[in-house]
């Protein structure tokens, strides 16, 4: 018994020193050679020596085709024809390019499919070199080094034997197509290019010849249309001659007939500047992205497992563990905890887990939505990058719903994580500095284009920084250049504000409830709006509440009508994340912050602090109850400058300037709000107001909006600021310039308040010979009545001379005696024949002067007269007595 116990520990012994030499890991004698050195080669020491060998290939082959090399030269040269034939001068070229892509394998990501595809390209090229030979003589040729030497013999001639020439052809043309779908990873439609490329310069050049040849028929044309229009003309006025109208006709200049008040809604309507359709989708195709992608290393993953039960067993919390989700950043180790254990305790474990599996950080989701379980996620030893080749490729993206689909990421089992922007409806993005803002707003922003055309979607972008967004400038997807100014972002809010009301206008007249309702059956289809701000804290610091009132007046009212936001930040405090724009953007992305305060002001709780970085995020939004864990999608400069090259060549854009105008006289240091330009909600219905009425005072004011007089001057104070009405003129009422409220003429306001309608037309001379005479009557009536008004004037100052006489009197009577009475009323006698001498003399000197100083005059005289008799009517006390 105790030999075969020797025996079994032998044999343990053995197995386990095979167990050990067959480990990948190195041992100390496999490393060490000759001598006790270490004659191992790293990878990148043998890439680099492959890198120089096919340089020098590729000179010495070049300088031999040239007989630059010497004997070796040659040699080399008769070598390459033997095998590529006529078509030698590639073996440089395809050594070169093999070497120069080894060198930049990191850039481009050349694969082992790709110098496998360049394989196929050459011996399909040779093939087709070597078809101009029969079978008798490609042997020969292959070998005095003509055709495709002998790579296209080894193709061609098996071939040839089997199915001639013809059939050989479409084989050899089948596997150079091949060579090219492998060589650059790509796809039939990729290799069209050529075709587009002639189709384009064809239609220039086509466009071009007939131009040139309809431009001197066209001049022609044009003056023969003006000939004939200058014939018509004269007729039409000859015509006119013959029926001239008598002397004492003159036809009337407006007609009665009825208005109909919609008209200028119709002109107002007709007023809205839009973009102008561009007519086509833009196919971007998917080799504009990158599709390299990674692999994440997750660690030991039963050893963590085991590394978590203990250390809960130690703290007296039993678990079984389960499932293990390798996420591209994170991997999730699952568990269930025992009955009767607190979440809580487990929670508050979260620095020992971090401390015995030597992870920083980890964080414990307790507990998994939807699951009975517990998740400790810790960040792997090598992430993986997320690109969007991939999740656009993917079958989750092609059987989507809807064409407002965001590619966020990949969640921690690995799965793609798609949002739809409309159930939202509005996303808030924050984050630390370097945390994978930018990049996340161009993967949005990248997603979108590959679903809409530019009729179908639009962008307002606004980027302080000046860095990011700007490279989107020239495609037709937007409606305005990338807005870098702060006033400018702000009349950008106030023309959505305004856009987003005209389109609950037209919802509701076509009896619709959103945007998807009205552009299935619409003709005119109303594109989806989307502004983006890529950095909202500067915009705040400036301008607070002009920004916060627009973008809460967008957030609560712009869902219906196809309007969106989305905004990042890198500061997310309080003064910038308000309580008012949480309340009205429930979807939000928390990437990488510093303390639990931020990660509290963006999500309300927990988990931001623990984030690695890089596009680690946490997302919540309506359809989920708890923040959950994605990694970004990663898109590089050069994928974003490819997509733009290929959508400006599609088509120029067509910006609309009234997007970034002053809205109304605005000015953003005045402090004044955002609503209705100026400060006060009622405005715009005040200028309804006054356009319908031709009229503006504070009492219309208070009488149609139901307000205070001091409302109501603080109205008509801001319109005057405005331009819109004239300043104040005494008892006269303000002068309106109606152009400047728009959709009225003030001819069409006249003739609408009158109820006349009709076009002005020229006066014939007699209408004007009458017109002249009628005016010369009239300056004679004038005259006449200027005399009456002069002596009825007089007459009534004399009448009134006389009542305040006979009143003084009747007071002296009372007063004093009667003899007193008679001598004052002989004082008032002389004063009075006094005044009638003076206003005799100042008639004489009237009818001397002209007529148009009487009335400035009479009212001198008039007024300098009075206090001189009252002077002569008022006594002391001390006369009387």
């Amino acid at each position: 018994m105790a030999y075969r116990r020797r025996n079994n520990t032998v044999l343990k012994k053995l197995l386990n020193r095979k167990k050990i030499r067959n480990r990948h890991y190195p041992t100390p004698r496999s490393t060490e050679g000759g001598f006790g050195m270490d004659w191992s080669i790293s990878n990148e020491t043998k890439k680099g020596i492959i890198i120089i060998f096919l340089f020098v290939l590729a000179a010495l082959s070049f300088l031999g085709l040239f007989d630059l090399s010497g004997a070796f030269g040659q040699v080399v040269v008769k070598i390459i024809s033997w095998m590529l034939g006529a078509l030698k001068w590639l073996f440089p070229v395809v050594a070169l390019l093999f070497a120069y892509f080894m060198l930049r394998s990191d850039s481009y990501g050349i694969k082992v499919v790709n110098y496998a595809g360049t394989v196929f390209l050459v011996l399909g090229l040779t093939a087709l070199w070597h078809l101009q030979f029969d079978i008798k003589n490609s042997v020969f040729a292959a070998g005095q080094g003509l055709g495709g030497g002998y790579s296209g013999l080894i193709l061609s001639w098996p071939l040839l034997k089997l199915m001639g020439f013809w059939g050989t052809l479409v084989v050899c043309l089948a596997v150079f197509i091949i060579g090219l779908l492998l060589t650059f990873e790509t796809s039939l439609y990729g290799l069209m290019w050529p075709v587009k490329l002639f189709k384009f310069i064809y239609n220039k050049i086509s466009t071009l010849v007939q131009q040139h040849k309809r431009e001197p028929n066209g001049y022609e044309e044009e003056e023969d249309e003006d000939e004939d229009e200058i014939e018509a003309e004269d007729e039409s006025l000859a015509k006119e001659e013959d029926q001239t109208p008598d002397k004492d006709y003159t036809e009337p200049q407006f007609e009665k007939k009825a208005v109909s008040l919609s008209e200028a809604d119709d002109e107002e309507d007709s007023k809205i500047i839009k973009p102008k359709k561009f007519g086509k989708k833009i196919e971007l195709p998917l080799e504009l992205l990158v599709s390299k992608s990674g692999k994440p290393t997750s660690g030991d993953i039963k050893s963590n497992q085991q590394i978590i039960k203990k250390t809960l067993s130690n703290f007296g919390i039993e678990v079984d563990m389960a499932d293990v989700n390798i996420g591209p950043t994170v991997t999730q180790y699952t568990f269930r905890p025992a009955d009767g254990v607190k979440l809580s305790k487990i929670i508050n474990l979260n620095s020992d887990l971090a401390l015995a599996l030597a992870a920083h950080p980890i964080r414990i989701e307790a507990p998994i939505p939807g699951r009975s379980l517990v998740g400790v996620e810790i960040p792997n030893q090598m992430a993986a990058k997320v690109t969007m080749n991939e999740i656009l490729a993917g079958s989750q993206f092609k059987n989507r719903e809807s064409n407002l689909m965001m590619v966020l990421g990949k969640d921690v089992s690995g799965k793609p994580y798609l949002v739809q922007l409309d159930r939202m409806p509005h996303l808030l993005i924050a984050g630390a500095t370097g945390s994978g803002k930018s990049v996340c707003i161009n993967s949005i922003i990248t997603s979108l284009l590959y679903q809409n055309s530019p009729d179908e979607l639009k962008f307002i972008l606004v980027d302080p920084k000046r860095v990011e967004l700007p490279v989107y400038n020239g495609i037709p997807y937007l409606l305005t250049p990338v807005i870098t100014d702060v006033k400018k972002t702000i009349n950008a809010l106030k023309w959505t504000t305004v856009e987003m009301e005209r389109r609950f206008d037209i919802l509701s007249r076509a009896g619709k409830r959103n945007i998807a309702a009205y552009n299935r059956n619409a003709s005119d289809k109303l594109p989806y709006i989307i502004f983006i701000i890529d950095e909202l804290a500067d915009l705040m610091s400036t301008a607070a509440n002009d920004v916060e009132a627009g973008i809460i007046r967008l957030a609560q009212m712009s869902r219906a009508v196809g309007i969106h936001l989305i905004l990042a930040t890198q500061r997310p405090s309080v003064e910038v994340i308000t309580g008012l724009i949480k309340a009205n953007i429930p979807a939000r992305i928390a990437f990488s912050v510093a303390s639990l305060i931020d990660s509290r002001t963006i999500l309300d709780t927990s988990g931001a602090e623990k984030l690695v970085g890089r596009g680690d995020m946490l997302y919540i939004g309506p359809e989920t109850s708890k923040p959950k864990r994605i990694q970004g999608v990663f898109i590089s400069d050069r994928e974003t400058h490819n997509i733009i090259n290929y959508i400006k060549q599609q088509g120029p854009a067509d910006y609309i300037e009234e997007v970034v105008e002053r809205q109304s006289g605005y000015s953003s240091s005045d402090g004044k709000g955002f609503y209705n330009d100026s400060g006060d909600a009622l405005l715009g219905e005040t200028k309804e107001i006054i356009r319908e009425s031709g009229k503006a005072s504070a009492s219309l004011l208070q009488r149609r909006l139901k307000i205070g007089y001091a409302r109501a001057a603080r109205i008509l104070d801001l319109l005057e600021e405005q331009g819109v009405i004239g300043p104040p003129d005494g008892a006269k009422p303000r002068e309106v310039f109606l152009d400047k409220l728009g959709g009225v003429d003030p001819l069409k306001f006249a003739s609408r308040e009158h109820d006349l309608t009709g076009e002005l037309r020229p006066l014939e001379q007699n209408q004007n010979d009458s017109f002249y005479d009628d005016e010369e009557d009239e300056d004679e009536d004038l005259d006449d009545s200027s005399e009456e008004d002069l002596s009825g004037k007089n007459d009534l100052d004399e009448a009134e001379d006389n009542s305040e006489i006979s009143e003084s009197e009747e007071e002296i009577n009372d007063i004093t005696g009667e003899d007193e009475a008679e001598e004052v009323t002989e004082e008032v006698a002389a004063t009075e024949e006094e005044n009638e001498a003076e206003e005799s003399d100042d008639d004489d000197q009237k009818d001397n002067d002209k007529p148009e100083d009487i009335e400035d005059e009479d009212e001198t005289e008039t007024e300098d007269e009075k206090p001189e008799t009252k002077k002569k009517k008022v006594f002391s006390e001390d006369e009387w007595t």
